[in-house]
């Protein structure tokens, strides 16, 4: 039994022990780094873009500056007077005992990967997780959590890594032990979805696919996973709830399902990231490709976190923030988490769920089973799967999700420059529409066409209009509106829309546009240019699809 240490106490540490079957990299010891998911994002190839100009920028004082303090600390490290040298390498060779001595800044941190050794100390402060997540790995090895990100297996990653490199493994070491596999126990997926990653699992439904449900079906709903997906047994479940008092209250499904009525919202989810291949074809931003296909509507049952809330002992005059914490975890113990206000989270019209239900199935394991939030109208960021704990408190969630990521910026922020603390984490969306059908650069014949997408905005403003250009922008028609209609202040779900036009004989290209308003009268910007930022968040430019026409 893997038994996970929790500052938690009672009913809600203990529960913990059994929850979660044990990973195959549970067992290594935590003397390796967790290379978590900020490079999942991509936020470690944005510092190698750095690291490698300062390496081999000739002439440049700071490259000059860097290439010499690489040599001092390899002079330093053969200083440490090595058994021998590989015949052949220029590097000194070192035992796993004499690399371990290096766990701390003060006689520098240093790694194996392989079978070479990197003092990766000049790198700690540029980490984008902090330096505490390198030191987890001072003296050990990094294979049983690289084995977490496959992108790691990536050649510039390498190369960001050789910079570091002091020395090489004596041959008469064992080598490391193959680490498991921790994402052996994922769930199967459907076929059709595009994958962004595979681990950790990053997926979005073909475009055609996309508008042809208004509720889209759980198999194809886009899967936005940071981490493993957790093994939970929903017996054992547990939710802790921090109660007025803060005091923990611990609930069961059963529980949930007893004590406090069922309500179900329509609702769709959209993540920060959606269309960022736009941005990434502009200026690289290193992180997922997501295309058109990172946001999906379900019907989403369960009870109201208002209803929780308030049985904890809250009250709607209360203020602060409510924080998630989920059951996905990194091996040096750091569980996803994020947050909203306090404000949002017990109001009536805000219709926050604890779902435990999806299109009126239970939560599929990719989607958080057997318990996630979901806040309509707000990022997906903040809809935390595979719910463990609630706390309320003047401050909002620590977790690097809420507090170094999903946040926006202007394009003249770098990575050099961005300053987390600046920018208010992302709540509510801005307004949304894409081009589902046709598809870019296919082929459509002169005559009758349809022409289909969605469109949607945050904060439960109604979309009230759909403009579409055949054109590129000279001519503008108006698409038909589709779906169920909803509550002012709550429509929380997209509007599916279509336009049924013709293609005159002689036209050689389509260059279609589209654009939305909402109730407040947001409308869409024209170009990404304006709105790209290092994370490639908040794309809501004019979405545009280039077709041809075939005559025959």
């Amino acid at each position: 039994m893997l038994i996970f240490r929790s500052s938690r106490n009672g009913l809600c540490n203990l529960h913990r022990t059994y929850w979660l079957r044990p990973m195959a990299w549970s067992i290594h010891p935590p003397a390796s780094l967790a290379w978590t998911s900020f490079y999942s994002h991509g936020t470690w190839n944005s510092t190698y873009s750095r690291r490698h100009r300062l390496l081999v920028a000739a002439g440049a004082g700071l490259g000059i500056g860097t290439i010499f303090a690489y040599g001092d600390y390899r002079r330093r490290a053969a200083e440490m007077e090595p058994s021998e040298s590989t015949p052949g390498s220029p590097f000194p060779v070192f035992t796993r005992q004499e690399v371990s001595r290096h766990h701390t800044e003060a006689n520098r941190v240093w790694v194996t990967y392989g079978s070479d050794v990197f003092d990766v100390t000049d790198f700690l402060d540029l980490h984008p997780g902090g330096k505490s997540k390198i030191l987890l790995a001072a003296g050990g090895a990094l294979e049983p959590f690289w084995a977490l990100y496959a992108m790691h297996n990536q050649e510039h990653v390498l190369e960001i890594l050789r910079g570091y490199k002091v020395g090489e493994l004596s041959p008469e070491e064992p080598p490391q032990p193959t680490p498991g596999d921790p994402y052996a126990e994922d769930p199967p997926r459907h076929p059709a979805l595009k994958v962004n990653t595979l681990k950790p699992f990053n997926a979005e439904p073909p475009s055609e696919l996309i508008a042809e449900n208004y509720l889209t079906p759980n198999q194809l709903f886009f899967k936005r996973n940071h981490l493993p997906v957790p093994v939970v047994d929903p017996a054992a479940y547990r939710l802790c709830v921090q109660n007025h008092n803060g005091r923990m209250l611990s609930l069961s499904l059963q529980d949930l399902k007893r004590k406090f009525s069922k309500h179900e919202v329509i609702a769709t989810l959209q993540c920060a990231g959606n269309r960022r291949a736009e941005m990434n074809a502009l200026k690289n931003t290193n992180r997922l490709g997501w295309d058109i296909g990172a946001i999906s509507t379900a019907c989403w049952g369960g009870v109201r976190l208002r209803d929780v809330l308030i049985h904890a002992g809250y009250k709607p005059s209360d203020e602060g923030h409510v924080c998630f914490e989920g059951l996905d975890r990194d091996p040096s113990g750091t569980v996803y988490g994020a947050s909203i206000p306090f404000k949002k989270a017990i109001s009536v019209e805000g219709d926050v769920l604890l779902a435990y239900e999806m299109n009126g199935e239970e939560l599929p394991r990719d989607h958080g089973f057997p318990l996630r939030v979901v806040v309509p109208g707000v990022v997906g960021a903040r809809h935390v799967k595979w719910l463990a704990q609630i706390t309320v408190g003047p401050e909002e969630s620590k977790s690097h999700w809420q507090r170094r990521d999903y946040k926006g910026f202007g394009p003249s922020v770098t990575w050099d420059t961005v300053d987390f603390s600046k920018a208010p984490a992302i709540q509510e969306m801005p307004v949304q529409s894409a081009i589902t059908e046709p598809s870019p650069n296919t082929s459509v014949t002169p005559g009758e066409l349809t022409v289909k997408g969605y469109a949607w905005s945050g904060g439960g403003q109604s979309i009230i209009r759909v403009d579409v250009s055949l054109d590129g922008g000279k001519t503008w028609h108006e698409a038909e509106l589709l779906g169920e209609k909803q509550l002012p202040g709550q429509a929380w779900a997209w509007k599916l829309w279509q336009l049924k036009t013709s293609v005159p004989p002689g036209t050689k290209e389509l260059n279609i546009i589209c654009k939305t308003v909402d109730t407040n009268y947001n409308e869409q910007g024209d170009s990404v240019a304006p709105i790209w930022n290092i994370l490639g968040v908040l794309n809501n430019a004019w979405h545009r699809v280039r077709v041809h026409v075939d005559e025959e």
